[in-house]
């Protein structure tokens, strides 16, 4: 899943992340230009901070603290979509798109908790061994 050495662009998360982030990104320009303040921005920025995030915690020196950041990535998922239905409700995507959305978080979100749980597995490794 991850090693000491491997670069946060390299994780599969962070990939799959930055697809999210870029077709989101297509997405914004279709809708009306008094969003663009508004929903549009914040889409925007609740898929950068994704990305953003996870290569924050992957940065981090311990394992507490990119679990910490994992988990405030995982809540800009949920954010996004959130985003996402208003923009559904607001009839500037489709209920395909909505889906559409729906099943690359959801997948996003598989990919996030593995990588949280190979964290965690470090963690109670490297505990076992300072016992």
């Amino acid at each position: 899943m991850g090693t000491a050495h491997q670069k946060f662009y390299d994780l599969e998360v962070w990939k799959k992340s930055r697809a999210l982030k870029n077709e989101i990104w297509v997405v914004v320009k279709t809708f009306p230009s008094a969003e663009k303040y508004h929903l549009s921005s914040q889409l925007i920025r609740s898929t950068r901070s994704i990305t953003a995030t996870l290569a924050e915690g992957h940065g981090r020196f311990t394992i507490k603290d990119q679990l910490h950041f994992c988990i405030i990535a995982r809540g800009s998922l949920s954010e996004t979509f959130n985003h996402l239905i208003d923009a559904y409700d607001c009839s500037y995507i489709s209920q395909d798109q909505l889906n559409y959305f729906k099943f690359f978080i959801e997948e996003i979100t598989k990919f996030l908790n593995g990588y949280i749980s190979y964290l965690r597995k470090n963690t109670a490794n490297i505990s076992k061994l300072s016992t």
